[in-house]
C-alpha cells in the first residue's frame, strides 16, 4: 500500500508531539496541553495506524497499550551480569568499605562517588539497538531473567526511541533501572482495585512486581509504573568514562532519574548526605531503603571488579529499620504447610515505613517467653528490611495488671488433633497429614511461583477446595 507523503509527514509529528506531551506529563509533571488535546492527538495517531498498517513505527505510543497475552516468559540471559550490591548498615561498615576500596586503588587521596537513594523496586534492563528499544528483563538471577519487553513497553517513562546522535553513536546500550509505583499512585491503584472487589496490593514494591510480570500487558499497561535509570552496563564507551557522566546521558535522552542523585567527594560528603535522605524519607513520594554508593571512575571500577555476585565499588547503605509502637490486640494460632503452629499477634493498627501494620509473627514459644510478651501489652514493633513485621522489645513500664499470658493451644486450630513439641525443636507441631489447613498450605504451595506456577490458584481457592 501507497502511504501519501502528507500522511507520513503528519504521522511522523504525531509521534514526536505525543511522546513530547508524555514525558511533560509522566516523567517532569508539567503538562502542556489538556488530555482532550492528548486524546485526540492519540486517536489521530491510531487512525492513521488503522488506514495505512504497513506505516507503524516500533516508537510509536501505540505501542505502549498492550499486545495479545503471552503463554509464558522466556529466560534470556544478560550480556553483563546484573550484579547484586554488598551491604552497610553503619558508618564505621562505609568507611572500612571506603578504607578497602582505596587499598585495592593504592590511592590516598579521598574517592569520588556518585550516590543517590536505593530505590524499592524491581531492577530491569533495557536493551537499545541502534537507537531503538528491542528487549527489555528482569534482574532474575543476574545472569538470566525474563524477557518483559512487551511489558516496559507500557510504561511511558521508557524512551522507546533514542536521539539520532545516540542512535548513530552507540550501537547497542544496555541500560538499568528500577519500575516502582509511586506512594500516590500506589493508593489510588489500591482503592481502584478494592473498588472492583480485586485483592488489594501490600505495598508498592508488590505492586510494581506483580504489575510486570503479567502475561497480559494489557493490564500491566492499567498501571502506574515508573522506570528510573541508574546506569548502563558497560564501562568502554565513547565519552561515557564514568558514572556521572552516563546519568547525565542518560537524562539528556529523556531518561527519568532521581532529583536526590550527587557526586561526592570523600566519606563525610557521602555521610551528610546519608543524613539528610534519612531525614526526607517519610515525606518522599516514592519508597526508599537506603542510598547506594558507587565509585565514579570507571577505571576505578575496572580495576577494583567484583567478589562473587557483588562488585567491590559500589555498596548500599541501608537504613535502620523503621519503628512504631502499637499494643497486641489478641494471638490468634494459624498452622503451615508442615504443621508448624505459629502464634500470631494482632495489633491495633500502625502505619510502619509506609504500611499499615496490624499482623506480626510471634515465631514460637521460646520467643514469647525470651521477650515476656502478653496478651495488652505495648510493644515496639519494626518491619525488619523494611519488609516483614517483627517485635523487638516490650514496654513493660507501661502494664496496667491487665495483661494476659499468652498460652500455646492443647489441640490444633484446624483439625483439633493434640499437638506436640518435639524434643530438641522451638515449634509445636499437627502431625495429622489430613488436617485441613495443612492440606490448603500444601496446594497453595505446590500452586505458587516456582513449583507448579498454577495462575490464579490462590490461598482463598485453595480454601474453596478443601
Amino acid at each position: 500500500m501507497t502511504i501519501p507523503g502528507n500522511i507520513e509527514k503528519e504521522y511522523t509529528t504525531l509521534i514526536a508531539q505525543i511522546n513530547y506531551h508524555a514525558r511533560l506529563y509522566y516523567t517532569l509533571d508539567k503538562p502542556e496541553i489538556s488530555d482532550a488535546e492528548y486524546d485526540r492527538l492519540f486517536d489521530r495517531l491510531l487512525q492513521i495506524e488503522k488506514e495505512y498498517p504497513h506505516i507503524l513505527s516500533s516508537d510509536s505510543p501505540s505501542q505502549r497499550v498492550g499486545g495479545e497475552p503471552l503463554p509464558q516468559f522466556e529466560s534470556v540471559r544478560h550480556n553483563v551480569r546484573m550484579l547484586s550490591l554488598q551491604k552497610v548498615t553503619t558508618e564505621s561498615e562505609f568507611r572500612e568499605f571506603d578504607e578497602r576500596a582505596r587499598r585495592g586503588l593504592e590511592m590516598t587521596d579521598e574517592i569520588t562517588y556518585v550516590v543517590e537513594p536505593k530505590l524499592d523496586g524491581l531492577a530491569v534492563e533495557l536493551i537499545y539497538e541502534n537507537g531503538l528499544f528491542v528487549r527489555g528483563s528482569t534482574r532474575g538471577d543476574g545472569d538470566r531473567g525474563e524477557n518483559i519487553t512487551q511489558n516496559l513497553k507500557t510504561i511511558k517513562t521508557v524512551p522507546l526511541k533514542l536521539s539520532a546522535e545516540s542512535s548513530r553513536k552507540y550501537q547497542l546500550l544496555e541500560i538499568r533501572g528500577e519500575v516502582i509505583i509511586r506512594r500516590s499512585d500506589f493508593e489510588k491503584l489500591n482503592k481502584k482495585m478494592a473498588s472492583e472487589n480485586l485483592p488489594i496490593f501490600a505495598n508498592p514494591r508488590n505492586a510494581a512486581a506483580g504489575s510486570l510480570r503479567q502475561l497480559d500487558s494489557k493490564i500491566t499497561a492499567s498501571r502506574p509504573l515508573m522506570f528510573v535509570a541508574y546506569g548502563i552496563s558497560s564501562t568502554t564507551l565513547e565519552n561515557l568514562n564514568n558514572q556521572s557522566k552516563v546519568m547525565q546521558f542518560l537524562k539528556s535522552e529523556k531518561f527519568h532519574i532521581n532529583e536526590h542523585l550527587i557526586t561526592a567527594r570523600g566519606i563525610d560528603e557521602v555521610k551528610r548526605h546519608f543524613e539528610k535522605l534519612n531525614s526526607i524519607r517519610a515525606v518522599l513520594d516514592y519508597e526508599i531503603d537506603g542510598m547506594v554508593i558507587k565509585i565514579n571512575d570507571f577505571e576505578s571500577q575496572n580495576t577494583l571488579g567484583e567478589i562473587s555476585r557483588a562488585p567491590r565499588w559500589a555498596v548500599a547503605w541501608k537504613f535502620e529499620a523503621e519503628r512504631a509502637v502499637t499494643k497486641i490486640r489478641d494471638v490468634e494460632f494459624s498452622v503451615g504447610r508442615t504443621g508448624v503452629i505459629t502464634p500470631v499477634a494482632r495489633l491495633e493498627p500502625v502505619h510502619v515505613s509506609g504500611v499499615i501494620v496490624s499482623n506480626a509473627s510471634l515465631h514460637n514459644e521460646d520467643e514469647i517467653k525470651a521477650l515476656d510478651i502478653r496478651i495488652g501489652d505495648s510493644v515496639v514493633i519494626q518491619r525488619a528490611g523494611d519488609v516483614i513485621p517483627d517485635i523487638i522489645s516490650v514496654i513493660r513500664e507501661n502494664r496496667t495488671g491487665t495483661e494476659r499470658e499468652i498460652k500455646f493451644p492443647e489441640s490444633c486450630p484446624s483439625c483439633h488433633e493434640k499437638i506436640f513439641r518435639p524434643e530438641g525443636e522451638a515449634a509445636w507441631r499437627c502431625f495429622n497429614v489430613s488436617c485441613p489447613a495443612q492440606i490448603i498450605e500444601r496446594i497453595f504451595h505446590f500452586a505458587s511461583n516456582g513449583a507448579m506456577e498454577i495462575d490464579g490458584l490462590g490461598g482463598k481457592l485453595a480454601a474453596q477446595l478443601v
